[in-house]
């Protein structure tokens, strides 16, 4: 059965180094990597995806890890879909609408 407090998201933040052509090239494609992977910008360099649980947060860990550039920072934060509807956003001073949780898991 899946709970809100099975059910994980995972944040990749991330610190690449953007000064030179190569640089930026492995900046672009490790985030296009991340959204291919089905994470969505929520802020530059703050991505997020909903999984069904630890499981696939284990395997997206293993798949980041291997994209990784060979120069920055880059961490993985999870917490529960329960943790996740806690969280408060602000659109400049105005206090933002909460995100929706997916309805449904969806494969693609």
């Amino acid at each position: 059965m899946l709970s809100g407090y099975r059910m994980m998201w995972m944040m990749v933040l991330f610190d690449l180094p953007v000064l030179t052509k190569p640089e930026r090239k492995a900046a672009t494609r490790f985030r296009q990597f991340l959204l291919d992977q089905g994470f969505e910008m929520s802020q530059f360099s703050v991505y997020l995806r909903f999984c069904s649980g630890k499981e696939q947060v284990e395997t997206l860990t293993g798949r980041i890890g291997k994209n990784v550039p060979s120069t920055g920072k880059v961490h993985i934060l999870c917490f529960t879909d329960r943790q996740y509807e806690n969280m408060v956003c602000f659109d400049g001073r105005a206090r933002a609408a909460s995100r929706r949780n997916p309805e449904q898991y969806v494969l693609f």
